[in-house]
């Protein structure tokens, strides 16, 4: 039989957490995030439950060909536009709208034949200090790009660097709004923090949401807030077996580095996942798992291929018995992805992308697999 580490991808849970954004924005437009091959969930295998929303957004030009392909005619947005001139060939041959961050797209654009004017997004620098154009050189981006033949209608966006945290956005939104006060065009603010934490904030929601982790049932500003708290569903569950079993006496040392010690006789199941499979390695002791559902605890070093769980008090649990590492559980309990990515010193987003090709990954409402 295959080793029994499997992915699952929920389809009824992005449906549902695409409703819950829609929500909380009733009035804007929604770019769903399919970036980094939907935040590791895969794009065909999301693509039916998010065609819903208004537009896809994304980094590559392989990724918007693929969207197209999957028959998307509406909106596809490139977040950080053309990386070279021939870049626009495509964007032109799939009507691909394109964020404009800097001087160089411009000329490029400038230069660009073609038929059919392209719609762009310019993008400011409003405090994020990553791609964008200062708040002093924006209307001058804004004045070229409005004289260039080469381009249809301009779209203004930014992003928030703080959305989740105390600082929050108003200083962004502050610069954001004097820039642009006076300029023609739909606005594209608000990310997923925003969006759930800041909604009822004037100008925040505007024309055009772009959702990305709480699509995928992450918390976008944990620990401040739970999924549970969002209301919001996890999409991506990654699931195991026991494979072997250990009895440990008090002072007996488990994995490498012996970083565990038993301070009782325990009993400790071994699982079929590690690091290889994209579980992090700097997960520490007393990392939470579900064994059949029942939170217990992870003991010793994560390993390339396996991890040890506490099955002390879970005396029901035996060779085959289900784990779940993060998601929901087949009898229906959830463990946040959060959880586990707190435990590593991470985020949700960085287990998602990084699980590893050599998980299958299957495509399931069920809670039963």
């Amino acid at each position: 039989m295959p080793r029994p580490i499997q992915a699952f991808i929920h389809p009824a849970a992005l449906q549902h957490n695409l409703a819950r954004l829609r929500q909380a924005a009733p009035d804007a437009r929604m770019w769903a995030v399919v970036k980094a091959n939907a935040y590791g969930h895969g794009i065909e295998r999301v693509y039916d439950s998010l065609r819903a929303a208004d537009g896809f957004a994304l980094l590559d030009l392989d990724e918007a060909q693929r969207i197209r392909d999957l028959g998307w005619r509406g909106p596809v947005l490139l977040l950080e536009g053309a990386f070279e001139p021939r870049d626009l060939e495509l964007c032109s041959r799939l009507d691909l709208w394109h964020t404009v961050h800097c001087e160089a797209q411009i000329d490029w654009l400038s230069r660009h034949k073609t038929q059919l004017p392209h719609r762009v997004f310019l993008k400011m620098n409003s405090g994020m200090n990553r791609l964008g154009f200062a708040p002093d050189r924006f209307r001058t981006a804004w004045t070229r790009l409005n004289a260039l033949p080469q381009v249809d209608e301009i779209s203004l966006m930014t992003h928030f660097s703080d959305a989740d945290g105390e600082r929050g956005i108003d200083h962004q939104l502050a610069v954001f709004g004097r820039v642009t006060a006076d300029l023609p065009g739909e606005r594209s603010l608000g990310n997923s923090a925003a969006v759930l934490r800041h909604a009822a904030t004037a100008g925040v929601v505007s024309d055009w949401i772009r959702p990305g982790i709480a699509l995928y049932g992450s918390s976008p500003d944990d620990p401040h807030h739970s999924m549970a708290d969002w209301q919001l569903q996890p999409s991506m569950s990654l699931r195991s077996r026991i494979i072997g079993i250990q009895h440990l006496q008090p002072g007996d040392t488990v994995g490498y580095g012996s970083q565990f010690r038993a301070s009782q006789a325990m009993r400790l199941g071994v699982v079929a996942c590690g690091y290889a499979d994209g579980y992090p390695r700097l997960c520490p002791n007393g990392s939470p798992v579900l064994v059949q559902g029942q939170r217990t605890r992870l003991v010793g070093r994560v390993s390339m291929d396996m991890v040890t769980v506490d099955l002390t008090d879970l005396p029901n649990a035996e060779l085959g018995s289900e784990v779940t590492l993060w998601g929901r559980a087949s009898t229906g309990e959830v463990l946040p992805i959060d959880e586990p990515a707190r435990a590593a010193g991470t985020i949700g987003y960085e287990l998602m992308c990084a699980l590893a090709p050599r998980v299958p990954v299957s495509v399931s409402d069920g809670v039963t697999p």
